[in-house]
């Protein structure tokens, strides 16, 4: 048994799905690494080779903009399953592709109008599509709703007053006025800051505007404070709304950092495009940083039988470490690890058409060997 394994794009994220593949996968792989910029593929497919002593497991194709081309066609017809690290407004297009060459796809965008048009399209495909896959919306999502099952078999109830799941991903260090480091995609984090959020009040689904529930909380005894942001709760608030009163998805930050961006949103002006404004004003101050850590937290809370409030907890830190020969940021294998899994979860079950985090098993998926490496055993 081999699997073909097709990725598109070739940053960092994908870097780590290509590495984390080929060094932990116990079955033999060709992994084609395809991007707009042939030579940066190239890179990244000796990168991969060079990672784990393996130089031919990655080969580099040219991923058009402009339609199909024939290297792109015979790749496609040889691939079990598309693992899509481009950007989420790309997701539709690659999804297509998935679907019209009978391959399984796997995405991590948190982008909600690029997933519902992708839930329309693979409707009826023969193949499996998990979506937001990665680290949040993806893992965390499958750890909360463990969490609730768990709870509620546990205590014997089949409702809860609140699920709360939120991930940080943080810099070691943060300095005034904005506290804040980027450790991955400006444009997303401009994104989840300005778009609506979705979580669940007085067990109903309802929109909140991202930055508008700001809090502080404590974990592993550390300050951080935590704020509705866009797309994180991916499809929880649907499947749980009526089972839980208060469900809600937030992104942690250190101190002083929401303060620093409600005042730059205060900037904005009604004419702007406001996505592209704040992340401008971002990178004119925040740097890129290469050191950077996870920070991971859901609980829930309700009554059990007898009437007694409970609540269970679960946290985590994550930081960089290494894989194969190569040193991964935490960003990087907190949100490749769950992407693989969900590829190989595709791969050796009968899943057809789109799969989302509610529909999955969690408590095997959170155990997988892909998993296990980065995460640790957390249940």
């Amino acid at each position: 048994m081999s699997y073909n394994m097709v990725i598109a794009g070739a940053g960092g994220i994908a870097q780590a799905v290509g590495l984390i593949m080929a060094h932990w996968g116990k079955v033999p792989l060709k992994i084609f690494i395809g991007n707009r910029t042939l030579e940066k593929a190239k890179k990244v497919a000796k990168w991969i080779g060079e990672g784990t002593t393996k130089p031919g497991v990655a080969r580099a194709f040219c991923l058009s903009e402009t339609g199909l081309t024939k290297e792109m066609e015979q790749i496609f017809n040889q691939g079990d399953v598309l693992l899509d690290c481009l950007p989420g407004s790309l997701a539709p297009k690659m999804a297509t592709y998935a679907k019209d060459f009978g391959m399984h796809y796997v995405n991590l965008t948190e982008y909600v109008a690029e997933t519902n048009e992708i839930i329309a399209l693979a409707k009826n495909a023969e193949t499996g599509f998990v979506l937001q896959s990665g680290l949040a919306p993806g893992y965390i999502n499958l750890l909360a709703h463990h969490l609730f099952q768990e709870f509620c078999r546990k205590h014997q109830v089949d409702k809860v007053e609140k699920l709360q799941f939120k991930v940080g991903a943080l810099t070691d260090h943060a300095v005034a006025p904005h506290y804040y480091g980027f450790t991955w995609s400006p444009v997303g984090v401009a994104t989840e800051y300005l778009k609506e959020a979705e979580a669940v009040r007085d067990h109903k689904k309802v929109p909140l505007k991202s930055l508008s529930e700001r809090a502080t909380i404590i974990i592993k005894g550390r300050a951080y404070e935590e704020d509705l942001t866009s797309g994180g709760a991916a499809d929880l608030p649907d499947a749980l709304s009526g089972k839980v009163r208060n469900l809600d998805y937030k992104t942690l930050r250190y101190p002083g950092h929401y303060a620093w961006v409600q005042d730059q949103i205060a900037g904005l002006k009604a004419e702007d495009t406001p996505i592209k404004i704040l992340q401008q004003k971002m990178e004119s101050e925040i740097p890129h940083i290469e050191n950077d850590q996870i920070v991971l937290y859901a609980a829930v809370e309700g009554k059990d039988r007898h009437g007694i409030l409970k609540r269970s907890e679960v946290s985590n830190l994550i930081y960089p470490q290494k894989v194969g020969n190569h040193r991964l940021r935490a960003i990087q294998t907190t949100t490749a690890a769950p992407m693989v899994q969900a590829a190989f979860m595709l791969m050796e079950s009968s899943h057809k058409g789109v799969v989302l985090q509610s529909q999955i098993d969690p408590k095997p998926f959170l155990n997988g060997n892909f998993i296990v490496p980065v995460y640790g055993n957390v249940l």
